[in-house]
């Protein structure tokens, strides 16, 4: 079941007056890898995360913590512009912390930050390439599939224009749009597929913020979705069948991979990842065994593999790096359903892993 916002009745209200109050949506990542928020008024418009002060919230209720002891901490770390209330409204993304101070065990960002901090000399950009499915809640079933049988088979809906090929753009537009007025790094979308199917990227972004912006999108897509009335999934195989999974390709460089014979380090960072493979799956999404079959431009996600321009591989080099000989590596493994602080965490780790 959805409910459609009413977008003229609710504008009625939304163009009150604040009376100078300002409206923070405090977001966090709870225990299922999703996202919860509550509001808090504040006298002022805060000008970075710092400035907002910290709030608990009932983590019993959001598989954190057992009742007798439920209070959460939540840290607000990144700010940006709120576009459904507009005004000088912000939303601000939160870490989560324990009573006693201590991360969160669901906190990845906290770790992240650390590995981020460690390695900032190295200048690590990152491009998340977000797939995502848009579901109708009525059947169940992807938005704009038959209530009954399937759509035409693949193949004409990767970045698709016109009727019968692309089902959702008012939704894909009104995303993008909401991110550009947050301050969210999003640099495009596409169509993608599976019908129904698609993605946006995120970056470059440098260091812990790849995580930040990431999340911000998510947010923003949940709830622009929320105002159509359709849901959202990043399950990394939503159907099961001959159609294409959903991944979170995550592109990587630093600074020395950027400049002249920069091919050199991205061949070593993939060295030094291919002796952690089973490590870096076991961060890269549930259920990714779905997806990482060796079909659909996936590789397997029993064995590591590298090439120029190969989509199958576990990490691609793009032609025009491998031409250029310097830019950046995308990980495809990744799945769509990723913590993105746990896996940039990782490529940076094992970038510099020690070699002996």
């Amino acid at each position: 079941m959805s409910v459609v916002s009413n977008a003229k009745l609710l504008e009625k209200y939304l163009s009150l007056d604040q009376r100078g109050a300002v409206q923070v949506e405090y977001v966090w990542i709870d225990g299922f890898n999703n996202l919860r928020t509550k509001t808090k008024t504040v006298n002022k418009v805060p000008q970075s995360a710092a400035e907002l002060s910290e709030w608990n919230y009932d983590g019993s209720s959001t598989g954190q913590a057992e009742g007798h002891d439920s209070d959460v901490l939540i840290q607000p770390v990144a700010l940006f512009n709120d576009p459904f209330r507009g005004g000088d409204n912000k939303f601000v993304l939160c870490e989560t912390f324990n009573p006693d101070g201590t991360p969160h065990k669901t906190n990845y960002r906290h770790a992240a930050k650390k590995i981020m901090d460690t390695y900032a000399d190295s200048k690590p950009w990152f491009g998340l390439e977000q797939e995502y499915m848009l579901i109708d809640p009525e059947t169940e079933k992807p938005y704009g599939w038959p209530k009954h049988g399937f759509p035409e088979a693949q193949g004409k809906y990767y970045c698709g224009v016109g009727a019968g090929k692309v089902f959702g753009r008012d939704i894909i537009e009104a995303h993008y749009r909401a991110c550009l007025y947050a301050g969210v790094n999003i640099s495009g979308v596409n169509t993608e597929v599976a019908p129904g199917q698609f993605e946006y990227q995120v970056g470059p972004c440098v260091g812990i913020d790849g995580g930040d912006h990431l999340w911000a999108a998510r947010y923003l897509m949940e709830r622009v979705a929320e105002d159509f009335g359709i849901a959202v999934t990043i399950h990394p195989k939503p159907v099961k069948g001959d159609w294409n999974g959903a991944g979170c390709h995550t592109n990587f460089s630093t600074e020395e991979m950027r400049q002249e014979g920069g091919i050199v380090a991205i061949e070593k960072a993939i060295k030094n990842m291919a002796k952690r493979h089973m490590e870096h799956i076991a961060v890269y999404g549930e259920d990714n065994d779905q997806r990482l079959t060796g079909k659909h431009e996936t590789g397997r996600i029993d064995t590591f593999n590298y090439g120029v321009a190969n989509r199958g591989a576990s990490i691609r080099i793009p032609r025009h790096v491998g031409k250029e000989g310097k830019g950046y590596l995308e990980d495809r493994r990744p799945a769509s359903n990723i913590d993105p602080y746990r896996v940039c965490g990782i490529i940076v780790e094992s970038t510099f892993f020690p070699e002996n």
